[in-house]
Order: structure tokens, then sequence, then C-alpha cells
């Protein structure tokens, strides 16, 4: 077996067995807080917390590879504004903060384009300075703007829908079971370059293998969880995993134009942090947007 093929399987099974038991935190963290005050319990804070020890590590790695091309975003700014986004969507969740929800959703974005200009005004420089505002900003919203919606998605409570552990857990298998399909797919049929000069790896016949693959765990959670009918879930499986290629095919133009093939070394066979979550952050508003309409018409 390729060495690269066996850190794959190793670490990947390593990611997943922690992920989910850090989802299981997540569900028994809103059991505990079930009470008078909160009847059906506090949502997300498993959720939260991978969020928060995650979207700084991958600021880090974002920020470097704009570094790579003359683009050096504040990280220390980029890093608390996305954990910013990140608390926000978990706030939503309370009646008392319903009412600021959209005026500090826009202070946040506008506070760390604010602190990125008066950290450079403080050093007296105005070279590079669009570029280094302009990147911070960036960064904040791919990693704090995207996991706003995950977040927001695990604590949404109408009464079409109700977030759950299970509904993030959903959408993740569906993103992933996209990569696995699309790269056993790929190795054991790909013969027609996807994007050859953008990623010489991916196929069509990678591509379609992958959102077929994601069409049938759609279908397959839906109907165990009877979020809406095995047919809609099938359409959803197939437009997730799809999204989240586009997401990975995003993140892999940035390291194209850094020169690298990695956004870090930090997981053995994935890359970096970056490689990991690219495609389920990217997925992660479509699914907000998919879950509400198709909840909302059964």
């Amino acid at each position: 077996m390729e060495a690269a093929l066996r850190n794959r399987l190793t670490f990947g099974v390593a990611m997943g067995a922690v992920l989910i038991g850090l989802l299981y935190l997540d569900w028994a963290a809103q059991q505990w807080t079930i009470g008078p005050r909160f009847p059906d319990g506090i949502g997300g804070i498993g959720l939260l917390a991978i969020c928060m020890i995650v979207l700084p590590a991958a600021t880090g790695e974002l920020a470097s590879l704009f570094a790579a091309v003359q683009v050096k975003p504040y990280r220390v700014f980029s890093g608390i504004g996305s954990t910013a986004l990140a608390i926000h969507a978990f706030l939503t969740q309370f009646a008392g903060f319903k009412p600021y929800g959209t005026t500090s959703l826009a202070l946040i974005v506008v506070s760390v384009m604010m602190l990125a200009a008066l950290r450079r005004a403080w050093s007296r420089q105005t070279h590079d300075a669009i570029h280094d505002m302009a990147g911070t900003v960036l960064a904040t919203m791919y990693l704090g703007g995207l996991a706003w919606f995950l977040i927001a998605l695990r604590v949404k409570d109408t009464p079409q829908f109700r977030g759950s552990t299970m509904v993030i857990l959903t959408v993740l298998l569906i993103v992933k079971s996209t990569d696995i399909g699309a790269y056993f797919g790929g190795r054991a049929l790909g013969r027609h370059k996807l994007i050859p000069w953008l990623s010489p790896g991916k196929t069509w016949e990678g591509l379609i293998c992958g959102v077929a693959t994601s069409a049938a765990v759609g279908a397959s959670c839906a109907a165990a969880m009877q979020y809406f009918s095995w047919e809609k879930g099938l359409i959803f499986g197939a437009v997730i995993g799809a999204i989240g290629q586009v997401g990975d095919l995003l993140e892999s133009m940035m390291k194209r134009d850094a020169a690298v093939k990695d956004s870090g070394a930090s997981i053995p066979g994935f890359g970096g942090i970056l490689d990991v979550i690219d495609s389920p952050l990217l997925a992660a508003p479509f699914a907000y947007l998919l879950f509400s309409i198709f909840a909302r018409h059964g």
C-alpha cells in the first residue's frame, strides 16, 4: 500500500473518531443544559469548541498562503474576527441576543477592517496597506464567515426545522463521502482530467463517483433522520457534495498561486488543517439554505 494512501486511511480514521467523539460531546452538552431556563438545552457547545480550536490554526495556514503572494493579513485580528463570528452564530439561539444579531454581525466585520487599518497606520506605512487590509478581511470571512453558517445551522430552531448534532454530522458525512468516492473512483476509473491546470489529480470520472456517493449518503441520512423525503435527500447530497468539491478547488487555486502543494504539514496524508476543512466550510451556507427550503416544503 502506498505511504500516502496508508497515511490517509490511518489519520482519516483517527480524525473521524475524534470528530465523532467531539460531536457526541456536543449532543451530550445540550442534554446536560436542559432546565427551566433552557427547556431544549443549549445547542452547539461542542461544535463551537471545535471551531475555536480549528479556526485560529487555519488562519495561520491561510495567512502563510497569502504571504507567498505578498499579501500579509494580520493573523491576530483575522483569528479574533473568525472566532467572534463563530461565537456570534452560537449566540443567535438566545432570544435576548436576537435583537442585536444583525448590528453585531456588521460590527464584527467592520471592526476587523478598522483594526487592520489602525495597525497599518500605527507602523506609519502606506505601502501595501490595501493588500494587507483586504487580506485580513478576506481571511476572516473565508474562515469565520463560512463557519458562521455551520454553527447557525446547528442552533437553528424554527417551526419547520430544528438544528441538531445529527444535522451537522450529516453534512460532514456527505462532504467527506464525496472526497472518498472521488478519490477511489478517480484511481479506478479516472481517464479525463477535470481541470488539469489547477488540480491535475482530479478527473471527471472521480467527480461523478464522488457526487454519486454523496447523493446516496444524502438519501440514506434523510430517510433515517426524517429531515425530508429520500428524493430530496438525494438532491441535497448531490448538491452539497458538488459544492464541497468546488471548495476544494477554490483552495487549490490559492495553493497554486502560492506555489505550494498543501496548506500545511500538520496532518500526514492530508496536508494542513485548511486542506481538511475547505470542503465543509464552503458547503455550509448551501446546506443551511437547502435545509431551510426542504424542511419547509417537506
